[in-house]
């Protein structure tokens, strides 16, 4: 399987996400970095990139120079993090002989949280999954999906899901739908986790540890889904 390119935990992104690469310029690395800060503290609906102009002391126009709309940039920081999970998950599982043991490594790595890196200085890990929680669905569910799939721009997602798939395969090789298991279980953490903190009685995760208590139900669910 085709594995993202890396250089030094730099993802290289697919050039269909932006104008012009922002890791190619300080404004460039300015505009992701505080766009994660801004779409945590604001939210998608609210954010704008007159606000985040505002924010790094630029214009507007500058910021277009970068990313079509703010729509495009969501998109590239999903895929971004999409991508380092991926990234975190073969160095999981990496040396690993056992299926069983390589399968519950890489949900372990899927359903918890990731924290912050500081190899990638531009961008708070952190911060950004919790707008990957929050406003990732915003990618995926309107009514231009179908072009930007046929762009090419969830192929990063995709390629995580087939991944963590391949190896439910490896552990249960009857079972018949894999690569819907994984996508479930990535949606759930983030849903169980936002029920959490927002809607309690809509889930059973422990509120005193919701991190351990999500991946503990999901990689139970999985085992005993698929043996």
């Amino acid at each position: 399987m085709t594995q993202p390119v890396i250089d030094q935990v730099r993802l290289h992104m697919d050039p269909r996400f932006h104008v012009k690469d922002p890791v190619t310029s300080d404004l460039g690395l300015s505009i992701v970095g505080q766009g994660i800060l801004l779409l945590d503290e604001l939210g998608y609906e609210a954010f704008t990139f007159r606000k985040l102009a505002d924010r790094i002391g630029t214009t507007e126009a500058s910021i277009y120079r970068y990313f079509k709309n703010k729509h495009r940039l969501l998109l590239y920081l999903t895929a971004w993090y999409w991508n380092w999970m991926e990234y975190r998950i073969v160095l999981a599982t990496t040396n690993i002989g056992d299926a069983s043991i390589r399968l519950r490594r890489a949900l372990e790595e899927l359903t918890r949280p990731i924290s912050r890196d500081d190899r990638v200085p531009h961008i708070d890990e952190e911060v950004l999954y919790r707008v990957v929680v929050a406003e990732s669905p915003k990618v995926y569910l309107h009514r231009e999906v179908t072009e930007e799939n046929r762009e090419g721009l969830y192929l990063g997602y995709k390629r995580l899901c087939r991944r963590v798939a391949d190896l439910i395969r490896e552990v249960s090789p009857a079972y018949l739908y894999p690569v819907a298991l994984v996508s479930t279980v990535v949606e759930s953490s983030h849903l169980q986790r936002y029920f959490s903190e927002h809607l309690p009685r809509l889930t059973d995760v422990d509120p005193q540890r919701p991190d351990a208590s999500t991946t503990e139900f999901l990689v139970e669910m999985v085992f005993r889904t698929i043996m």
